[in-house]
């Protein structure tokens, strides 16, 4: 199915007879059992006022189309969404409402925020068939439900958006990155607290191990950025920083978009807070198996990677007799250090399997199960938005 409008989206949801697999751009995996719901042809921006910082668009709006159309005025989405088709090698294009149901949020939200802290309202119809619209095209605070909040990041289980209205910001005159060598993971997380600890104004704090050093972005005006750069790299001056000017666009979308991990089959997006990442799990796993990584959000972030070849190599650990197999046992044994009883152990954080082939994801929870408690809330918000369990179901369970 694809409606053409929101009656025709209401219509649709209404009149179901089964599970319902909402799909925007198609750029993001994760298929669910259903029938095809397509956003597609909810498409075009409604209203743009440069001004106003203020842009609407219907949901299945190419999220090119919106870029385009900033750019023409000096203006950005400032929460930098990622492209997964560079790690997933999708082939369909990204669309806005993708985009806020998925929270997607790139590097510049350390400084910047996440996509739901850019959006001021939104149109959506429930699980049974009602649109329902909260917010404006303001940001103002107001009591009762903060829908808006609650559709970011619940990829479609809890309402089929038809439109977003967004705050956008105005493009930077100039940006800077820094390359600042370091010689282990713990090394690279206490680079990025001091680089974001300064009074520099980072807004992209990185670690790329492969290179062995830590990436750091400065954004603003031209005369601005050069004096920050200047005083940033003399704040790490004993390990050689380096100023970019040239490539910093480049250097980020790469960053962005997990560019080094696209040829990985496995792929794990893991958040914790960053004085945990290294100490708590990343040496510990070192010494279990295999990996590839890079790190984001100052340490807060980490996208891991597995190949076959270092599956192979841990499959004895983890006593099992194929990668898929390891596969499933590394993904397991992680998302239960994230909620284990023993306080000792537990990790305190959230791990999403991101990118896998059919024999892995078919096996595991996707996404970090939740607490009892939080479950019990989830189900009953679910149970009111969606009381026939027709919106993408089990996605997210």
């Amino acid at each position: 199915m694809r409606p053409e409008s929101e009656a025709d989206l209401a219509e649709a949801v209404a009149g179901a007879q089964g599970p319902l697999a909402i799909r925007g751009g198609g750029t993001r995996g994760g298929a669910v059992p259903g029938e095809v719901l397509e956003t597609g042809g909810l498409s075009g921006i409604t209203l743009y006022e440069p001004g106003a910082l203020t842009l609407v668009a219907r949901a299945g709006t190419p999220l090119a189309e919106i870029e385009a159309a900033l750019e023409r005025e000096g203006q950005r989405l400032a929460f930098e969404p990622m492209d997964h088709r560079v790690l997933l090698g999708g082939t369909g294009a990204p669309t806005v409402g993708g985009v806020v149901a998925a929270n997607v949020s790139g590097p510049r939200r350390i400084q910047a925020g996440a996509a739901r802290d850019f959006c001021l309202g939104v149109r959506f119809v429930d699980g049974r068939g009602t649109l329902v619209k909260n917010g404006g095209r303001v940001m103002k605070n107001v009591t009762g439900y903060d829908l808006v909040k609650l559709m970011a990041g619940s990829r479609g289980t809890l309402g089929v958006l038809s439109e977003v209205s967004l705050k956008v910001l105005p493009a930077p005159e100039a940006a800077a990155s820094l390359a600042v060598p370091v010689a282990t993971p713990a090394e690279a997380v206490a680079v990025m607290s001091a680089a974001l600890g300064s009074p520099f104004d980072v807004n992209g704090a990185a670690y790329r191990p492969e290179a062995g050093c830590v990436v750091l972005r400065i954004e603003g005006f031209d005369g601005s950025v050069g004096y920050r750069a200047e005083r940033l790299a003399a704040l790490f001056a004993g390990r050689g920083a380096e100023i970019d000017r040239a490539d910093v666009g480049e250097t980020w979308r790469a960053l962005r978009d997990v560019a080094a991990l696209k040829d990985h089959p496995l792929v794990w997006k893991l958040s914790m807070a960053p004085r945990d990442m290294v100490p708590a799990l990343l040496e510990p796993a070192a010494r279990e198996m295999g990996f590839d990584y890079q790190l984001d959000w100052g340490g807060g972030l980490c996208w891991l990677g597995m190949t076959v070849a270092q599956l192979d190599a841990c499959a004895a650990h983890f006593g099992t007799g194929d990668p898929w197999a390891t596969a499933v046992a590394v993904h397991r044994g992680l998302q239960e250090r994230m909620i284990a009883p023993d306080a000792a152990t537990r990790l305190r954080g959230h791990v999403t399997l991101v990118k896998a082939p059919e024999p892995v994801a078919t096996q595991v929870p996707r996404f970090q199960p939740e607490p009892a408690a939080l479950a019990a809330l989830t189900a009953a918000l679910r149970q009111r938005f969606d009381p026939r369990g027709i919106l993408n179901p089990g996605l997210m369970a």
